[in-house]
């Protein structure tokens, strides 16, 4: 799901050097039926509030959820997550931008150790509902990398599509 941001181009070129079949749609492009037939969702991040979008993007968590498939949600894609699932976000103190490292906390699928990444956001998630679980933080972001409990669903407050790091993330991802 492309919601704008301006780095959906980079998560294009990395999912096409890799040879992944995918469909790009904006939030005005998608007709909520057709959801059935993807097996998997990427939400990406977003330049601007949308009512639209946001209704769009949790009708795809809450179909993600129920019928079992997987998501990545990155930055926005992670804070409407977030906010689908019971959880709130809250504008951060000042724009969180540049490269961050994230300390891997709890073991998971996709990631572990110390990973650098690449941040920019203004808002960021500042509590869990009950379905979801910290993976990792970095100094300015408690919840960088967070989990459904029971699903193969993660949302990372960072843009993965932006460093090696993040790509090998999203490529681990692309193999559950």
């Amino acid at each position: 799901m492309d919601n704008g941001s301006i780095y959906t181009k980079n998560l294009i070129n990395f999912l096409s050097e890799k040879k992944t079949k995918f469909i790009i749609k904006k939030a005005d492009e998608v007709n909520l039926s057709d959801i059935q037939k993807f097996h998997s969702f990427i939400l990406s991040g977003r330049r601007t509030n949308d009512r639209k979008m946001n209704a769009i993007n949790s009708k795809i968590i809450k179909h993600a959820v129920s019928e079992k498939k997987s998501l990545l949600g990155i930055c926005y894609g992670a804070e409407i997550l977030a906010v689908t699932l019971g959880g709130t976000i809250k504008k951060s103190e000042k724009q969180v931008k540049g490269e961050e490292i994230v300390v891997i906390e709890n073991e998971n699928e996709i990631c572990s150790g110390k990973i650098t990444v690449t941040e920019s956001h203004r808002y960021e998630i500042s509590q869990l509902g009950t379905e979801l679980h910290n993976i990792g933080g970095s100094k300015s972001c408690k919840y960088e990398i967070v989990k459904h409990n029971n699903l193969n669903i993660f949302g990372t407050q960072f843009h993965p599509e932006m460093s090696n790091d993040g790509q090998s993330i999203i490529q681990a991802f692309l193999s559950i």
